[in-house]
């Protein structure tokens, strides 16, 4: 770096007014070795923690001064003086601008504390009184005989009905949802794509007994066909369809144009590219969909009550007589208001949960899969 070059002369005024403008402004603070620092005054690493310990132990002091009973009122007291004391004591060493910050974090914490809360106690609650129920006895046999006063019993009819039932659906819908998302978003256009898009959205919010009163109304009343499982799979297939589409779409929709016109200018046919570049790419997030849809329908009751009708006894033929299904297993063994039916409706409840997990499980994995590689 070059020197500053003097003015000659005895100029010492310059010189002063200068070297004044020149000289380095005071450090906040200094650390080691003279490197000038700026830190700014922030809640000790501790503070959040105490501050939450003192305001659950003035929660408890409240409650049991004030003989508040519920724990959740409790709660609520320590929420609110940790929120207070959090936000004060922020402003006070932080400033108003850190507070606010931290009160912000706070409610986005809180936010996700709620959501978390009443699914953590739901599948805490059905996996307490469930657990103890499901054995292999229970898995492997039906309630042919067995009264709802009675220990014992089991759900495999109703796995039996829940598994060919869901199958039946996706056959049906899978083909349908995929390949009117497919239309929606390479080839519509005009009057008819909007009304698909219209009639699609209006689907997606129908009631599921709607569902099964229109199968019911067509299938059983106009054509005469009895109760069946296949009947309650086209109800499930109704109920499918509009996810299958819409996450479908949005998922082609993230899809790269560039990849197409790549595809398009080596003189691949449009169909082709579709099939080779545009759904392996978007496979993850189509597959994601598909198993929100499955996981909907598999908790479907109201369908099944009107079209499938119930069944204790094992039948493997989805097409003729009536059936059962998780659901409706579950239904059933909680309206007979004995304590051996609550116990298998729990159990039930369990398996049903899981039977949705191992299916999130199977598409998280086909997505990893099949998802298209980033690295070399």
């Amino acid at each position: 770096m070059s020197p500053r070059i003097r003015p000659e002369g005895p100029h010492r005024g310059d010189d002063a007014v200068n070297d004044r403008t020149t000289a380095a402004p005071a450090p906040a603070s200094e650390g080691h070795a003279g490197r000038v620092t700026l830190r700014p005054a922030r809640l000790p690493r501790w503070g959040v923690g105490a501050l939450a310990v003192g305001s659950l132990a003035v929660g408890v002091a409240v409650g049991l001064v004030g003989g508040l009973d519920s724990r959740v009122q409790w709660g609520l007291i320590a929420a609110l003086v940790f929120v207070g004391a959090t936000f004060w004591l922020s402003a006070v060493i932080e400033g108003r601008r850190y507070a606010a910050d931290r009160m912000a974090a706070i409610l986005v914490w809180a936010c996700f504390v709620v959501a978390v809360l009443p699914l953590a106690s739901l599948v805490w609650e059905t996996v307490a009184r469930g657990l103890p129920g499901v054995d292999w006895y229970f898995l492997t046999h039906s309630m042919n005989g067995v009264l709802s006063w009675q220990a014992g019993g089991g759900i495999y009819h109703a796995i039996l009905g829940t598994v060919q039932q869901v199958l039946l659906a996706s056959l049906i819908a899978l083909p349908l949802g995929l390949l009117t998302a497919v239309y929606l978003v390479e080839y519509g256009r005009g009057r008819l794509a909007r009304a698909i898009t219209f009639f699609v959205d209006v689907m997606t919010g129908i009631p599921s007994i709607v569902a099964g009163l229109f199968i019911l109304s067509l299938w059983i009343m106009m054509l005469d066909f009895g109760y069946s499982g296949f009947a309650g799979a086209m109800a499930l297939a109704i109920l499918m369809m509009p996810i299958v589409v819409r996450s479908t779409e949005e998922m082609l929709k993230l899809v790269p144009n560039e990849l197409r016109e790549a595809s398009l200018a080596m003189g691949v046919p449009k169909w082709r590219t579709i099939l080779k570049v545009v759904l392996p790419t978007a496979i993850g997030g189509i597959t994601t969909g598909v198993m929100l849809a499955l996981a909907r329908i598999a908790g479907e009751t109201a369908p099944i009550i009107l079209l499938v009708f119930g069944n204790s006894m094992i039948n493997a033929n989805a097409f003729e007589g009536a059936q059962s299904s998780l659901p409706l297993y579950v239904y059933e063994q909680w309206a007979y208001g004995t304590e051996q039916a609550y116990d298998r409706a729990w159990a039930a409840a369990l398996v049903l949960i899981a039977f949705v997990m191992i299916l999130n499980l199977v598409a998280r994995g086909i997505a990893r899969w099949k998802a298209p590689k980033t690295g070399r």
